[in-house]
């Protein structure tokens, strides 16, 4: 376990901090609820564990080495979260108690993080550089169970803020400016995938 506590200080800090994930459910939790919000809370731990794990096997390294490929994935996750950012600031213009939105699916939420840049810098600094010399099939395992328990954690803290502030988000200006901001942190998200 002592082995693993730089992994688990790298992992948590850099899922804990603000990327698509945390304004995401931040946002969903405000806007749907917690309960509603929960298939996209389990998803993304999941979605990120496997993304550790493939990380660990070497599909990171394949991206690195093939720059057209990692330039394409780059493109559409920007456009992929603009377009999420452009949906998060309409949502505000409507009153909360008429949004006819929904919260991702359990299986959206996983899909998400294909092309989440934040999650795939994170996966990839890990699996390069928090190795403890372990067959590659271990080390996906310890990456997958790091990230997954680790992101749950996370994800039921941001998804809890949320839901705690919905009260608060009643009054229809103070609704637009919070969704508008998640927008916009959203959208600002996307510089990260050009880093």
């Amino acid at each position: 376990m002592s082995a693993s506590f730089p992994l688990i200080l790298f992992v948590f800090v850099g899922l804990f901090s603000p990327g698509p994930n945390v304004v995401m459910l931040t946002a969903s939790g405000a806007r749907f609820g917690f309960h509603a919000t929960l298939p996209h809370l389990l998803g993304v731990p999941i979605g990120t564990g496997l993304l550790g794990a493939i990380s660990g096997l070497g599909l990171g390294t394949i991206l690195l080495a093939v720059p057209t490929l990692k330039f394409t994935c780059q493109v559409i996750a920007a456009l992929w979260i603009l377009w999420l950012a452009i949906r998060t600031a309409q949502a505000g213009r409507v009153a909360k108690s008429d949004d006819r939105g929904r919260p991702f699916r359990f299986h959206e939420a996983i899909m998400f993080q294909a092309i989440n840049p934040k999650v795939w810098a994170i996966a990839l600094a890990a699996s390069a550089g928090f190795g403890i010399g372990l067959s590659t099939p271990l080390e996906a395992l310890r990456l997958f169970i790091a990230f997954s328990t680790i992101n749950l954690a996370v994800c039921l803290f941001w998804t809890s803020i949320g839901h705690m502030l919905s009260s608060t988000l009643n009054d229809p200006k103070v609704w637009r400016i919070f969704m508008t901001t998640m927008a916009a942190l959203m959208a600002a998200t996307v510089v990260m995938i050009f880093v």
